[in-house]
């Protein structure tokens, strides 16, 4: 099996110290997938927030802009270069509303509904690979992260605050 991060033999931590943890992997193992790429030469690569929006158009393969935004907590501006470029890679189609031309739609295009399927399942491989398909505490894992993304959805402000993505530039 390969190294594994953060098997430390410790005394036991409070949970304020558990909860940064469990964060702190979190993002190690976002930033592993993220690194290795994909073998797949199908797979269309994303940003981290394309990957978001796109998995928001998979959950509603029709849809506005301003929904799009408000879901992934992005501003309305931003996302407009954003759709620009997932459209150029043929991931989205975007056409003028039907009952107001001002408004447009946005589609989930047949090759971002192949693209997530492709993507997804390297990303399976991978983390399986790296417990050696250790299936043990998947569900109690997956419930808890659930949980907790749902959770910090419902408590993001409505003001996006300083990107993260973006520190120290």
């Amino acid at each position: 099996m390969g190294t594994r991060i953060g098997r430390r033999k410790k005394a036991v931590k409070d949970g304020f110290e558990r909860w940064a943890e469990l964060a702190d992997h979190v993002l190690i193992i976002a930033r592993e997938i993220q690194f290795r790429g994909y073998q797949d030469p199908r797979a269309v690569p994303l940003t981290a927030t394309e990957g978001m929006v796109m998995r928001y158009i998979q959950d509603h393969p029709i849809t506005a802009p301003n929904q799009i935004a408000a879901a992934v907590g992005l501003q309305r501006s931003n996302l407009s270069t954003l759709m620009r470029d997932l459209e150029r890679k043929g991931l989205i189609e975007r056409t003028m509303s039907e009952g107001d031309r001002r408004g447009v739609t946005v589609r989930l295009a047949e090759a971002g509904r192949r693209n997530y399927l492709v993507v997804r399942r390297e990303w399976a491989a991978a983390v399986a690979k790296a417990v050696e398909d250790d299936t043990r505490g998947l569900d109690g894992a997956l419930g808890l992260l659930r949980d907790i993304a749902a959770g910090l959805i419902a408590m993001r402000a409505q003001t996006p605050g300083r990107d993260m993505s973006r520190a120290g530039a």
